[in-house]
């Protein structure tokens, strides 16, 4: 597969904030990648580069053929980008908004009125379509926004974190339009700290700390590199806890973590394992108030990786937070 987006030792600094330290990044064509990382990572000001926002101060990039540093104009011509915040003037109409991108990116009249029209219906705002933006709920302003990304139909869109405040039904219709883009040729990538929104859209995910890529791989890949399954039970007496642990530990593959009454420990045997620790459970008259098996999750490679989950602040602290959001 063709890498259409290429980044080669990206370094940014604000002041004496370090946003990129030596970042490399590859996205297959016609992919999503996902790129996690907790608040001041460099998420946010990866973006901003390949999107010609900001100059790296060190490195190189190269978007859809073209170099985000010689030929920044040909990259703007070649993407879409739909930010953290959804940018569409509220006083505008949903149509208003979506005809004045079309003119922006050279559409003639005609043909940026169709496109916008095409677009509200394939984002199901046909019928809001004359009302002014500022009247939307969060989900159509995001999905208009998203929209907007897409009038020049771009072979690259760039999503920083789009599915930011919206309930899960929005976040759910967003994630099956983005997958309808990839699956027309889109290549998407897509910034993201909800873990279970990589682990649904994402073919490769890149985990970066610190400006720097800590791991890549797909979703099970990144999994795999932290164990396999876990038994996860809550006791409902305290005085059975100590019992309960030691009796855990029998089937454990590691130390057993325990959190109050919560207990959790690796295992491997699967099903056969859980069986055989319900029947040992039962037979000491232990009760349970919950028990289950389940496979590692993208949070627990990004606590595993990094040590904190991905809404703490890097090392660079609130600062750093502040010019991600910039």
């Amino acid at each position: 597969m063709t890498a259409i987006i290429q980044a080669r030792g990206l370094v940014k600094s604000f002041g004496s904030v370090v946003a990129l330290d030596g970042l490399d990044l590859d996205v297959q064509e016609g992919t999503i990648l996902g790129l996690l990382g907790p608040n001041g990572s460099g998420k946010t000001t990866t973006v901003s580069i390949l999107a010609t926002l900001e100059r790296p101060d060190a490195g190189s990039a190269v978007v859809a053929g073209a170099d985000v540093l010689s030929a920044p104009q040909e990259v703007r011509e070649r993407i879409g980008l739909s930010g953290q915040y959804a940018a569409v003037d509220e006083n505008l109409t949903g149509l208003e908004n979506l005809y004045m991108i079309g003119r922006l990116y050279g559409l003639g009249r005609r043909r940026a009125r169709a496109r916008a029209r095409e677009l509200l219906e394939r984002f199901e705002l046909t019928e809001a379509a004359r009302r002014p933006v500022r009247t939307y709920s969060g989900g159509m302003r995001r999905r208009l926004d998203l929209a907007g990304a897409l009038v020049a139909a771009p072979p690259v869109v760039f999503l920083d974190e789009p599915t930011t405040g919206l309930d899960p039904r929005s976040r759910n219709t967003l994630w099956d339009l983005i997958r309808e883009l990839v699956q027309a040729g889109t290549t998407v990538l897509l910034t993201t700290q909800y873990l279970e929104e990589a682990d649904q859209l994402a073919d490769q995910v890149v985990v970066i700390d610190e400006g720097r890529q800590i791991a890549k791989g797909t979703p099970d890949e990144l999994k795999a590199t932290i164990g396999g399954e876990r038994i996860e039970l809550v006791v409902a007496s305290e005085a059975d806890v100590d019992t309960a642990m030691r009796t855990l530990d029998r089937f454990a593959l590691d130390d057993v973590r325990m959190d109050g009454r919560s207990l959790t420990a690796g295992v491997d045997g699967g099903v056969h394992t859980l069986t055989a620790a319900l029947n040992e459970f039962a037979r000491l008259n232990i009760e349970l108030r919950d028990i289950g098996l389940r496979r590692p999750s993208l949070d627990d490679v990004f606590l595993a990786l990094t040590g904190r989950a991905t809404e703490a602040p890097a090392r660079h602290g609130d600062k750093s937070q502040r010019v991600e959001a910039a």
